[in-house]
């Protein structure tokens, strides 16, 4: 069993869906836990009593990642709390669906906003901690752990969610980057893929038959994918049973990448 014991950890975006899961299965392995929200307090108080409940420790912190003054308070509040940092799970994320010619600038910036300045500012906060606390052997075999929630649409295209997927590509590139430039400091860098989770940023696209069948069509796993499917893999990337892999994207999509049209013929 995977423990996260003396560790502390960040996950931003917590108060619900897959932000939700991880910062509770971290709790359950031991960490201490910031729960991040943007508007939703009542999800991170949630989560925050979930791992109460299994006698770990857990604060939430209101924050919109993509103010830098308001990350750098977050990270501050972090370390006054729990004196320390091992570990943060960038994972906030927005969608602002458009068709390209119809797509506003709003629309634009704002998700790019959060999905990729946010996981910039996190990141970089972070980073300057794990750089200025160095190896600490009895808590981590690594500095730091970093770990990027992403997409599968940093690989696949999608059409009407330009804005998206341009975020999580950047995001790809970004995390790739400062794993090569972290990693000599030993502070390790990945991301997370996921396919189509149940979660209430994609409700439409699952939560009736006709949807789910429609979905379907697209996963060759056969099944849409659940919270608890992705947060395990959080918390091995967080752990020392990880501790060699950086600059990688773990895909947890049921097989969504492997282009289920060619099946039948190409």
């Amino acid at each position: 069993m995977i423990t996260l014991n003396n560790q502390s950890a960040l996950v931003t975006g917590a108060s619900s869906g897959i932000g939700w899961a991880i910062a509770v299965a971290l709790g359950k392995a031991g960490a201490n836990v910031a729960i991040n929200y943007h508007l939703d307090q009542e999800g991170a108080d949630r989560a925050a009593q979930e791992i109460r409940r299994e006698k770990g420790r857990a604060f939430v912190i209101q924050a919109d990642v993509s103010d830098e003054a308001q990350v750098a308070s977050m990270f501050q509040e972090t370390l006054r709390e729990f004196k320390a940092l091992d570990i943060l799970v960038s994972n906030a994320g927005i969608q602002k669906d458009a068709k390209f010619v119809e797509m506003t600038l709003d629309q634009w910036q704002g998700v790019l906003g959060t999905n990729l300045t946010g996981a910039f500012l996190c990141a970089r906060e972070a980073a300057r901690i794990f750089l200025r606390q160095g190896l600490v052997p009895n808590r981590s075999r690594a500095a730091g752990k970093i770990i990027f929630v992403s997409s599968v649409h940093q690989a696949i295209p999608w059409a009407g969610h330009a804005n998206y997927a341009a975020s999580k590509g950047g995001m790809l590139l970004l995390m790739k980057t400062i794993a090569q430039e972290l990693a000599p400091y030993k502070v390790r860098v990945n991301a997370i893929a996921p396919g189509a989770i149940k979660t209430p940023i994609n409700r439409k696209a699952w939560e009736t038959p006709e949807a789910e069948d429609s979905l379907l069509k697209l996963i060759p796993y056969d099944r849409v994918g659940e919270t608890q499917d992705v947060a395990p893999v959080a918390v091995w990337l967080a752990s020392d049973q990880s501790d060699y892999v950086t600059g990688t994207t773990l895909y947890v999509d049921g097989g969504m990448l492997l282009y289920p049209g060619f099946r039948t013929g190409g």
